[in-house]
């Protein structure tokens, strides 16, 4: 007996085809400049990485949605350079990732990876005053030089709907994180939400805090499914 198929990533759905043709380039330009690919000031400066980027603008882009696409490049050309690793954290997997008890500590440096989580299981509100989206999953990578790591989450994708939002949370752990009306971290903002067994994350901490936490996971995770 199978489970379930493993779903669609982001890189699946938007850089699959484009991968190939682009991103050899890229990782040559870097290697001649002796650019780390994880300098992320660096890599935005690269000629090939420019020319992607203004290719792949949308025409009413500007402003924060040019920085949220300059992450996402950087982040999928990271996952494509360390291997395309996809973490799969089903139902249970999921549950125990929000629990309280997986509050993340001094975390390992990992490779670059995407975390995908339970379908549909974690919403948030990407932008104020924005309908809430669904969490696919996060990418993952840590910040050469420093305990910080970049968490760029991924909502709302979907195979029949053109694009997905993207929201990035950089730095450290921090150690103590709480919400400031006292709710757990994690517990739902919808409305029934918790009847139903869903999730919320409230803020860019959360959203960093989940990436440590899968961080934390990694190694067990793969050699499970391995």
């Amino acid at each position: 007996m199978t489970g379930p198929l493993p779903r669609s990533t982001p890189f699946d759905l938007a850089f699959a085809e484009l991968a190939p043709d682009r991103f050899p380039a890229i990782r040559d330009a870097l290697d001649r400049d002796r650019v780390d690919p994880a300098d992320r000031d660096a890599f935005l400066l690269n000629r090939e990485v420019v020319t992607l980027v203004r290719e792949l603008r949308p025409d009413e882009g500007a402003g924060e949605e040019i920085g949220q696409l300059a992450a996402l490049v950087h982040q999928v050309y990271l996952f494509w350079t360390h291997g395309q690793r996809v973490l799969h954290f089903d139902p249970s997997d999921t549950e125990r990732l929000l629990s309280p008890a997986a509050a993340a500590q001094v975390s390992p440096t990992p490779t670059p990876f995407y975390g995908q989580v339970a379908e549909r299981r974690v919403w948030a509100e990407p932008m104020p005053g924005a309908p809430h989206e669904p969490l696919d999953g996060c990418f993952v990578h840590a910040i050469p030089g420093t305990p910080a790591f970049r968490v760029l989450g991924v909502f709302g994708l979907h195979r029949d709907r053109p694009g997905f939002t993207v929201v990035e949370a950089e730095g450290p752990p921090s150690g103590a994180l709480a919400r400031s009306d006292g709710s757990a971290l994690y517990a739902s903002l919808l409305t029934g939400g918790a009847a139903a067994g869903l999730h919320s994350l409230a803020g860019g901490e959360e959203l960093l805090e989940l990436g440590f936490r899968m961080s934390q996971r990694a190694d067990a995770l793969t050699n499970r499914e391995s």
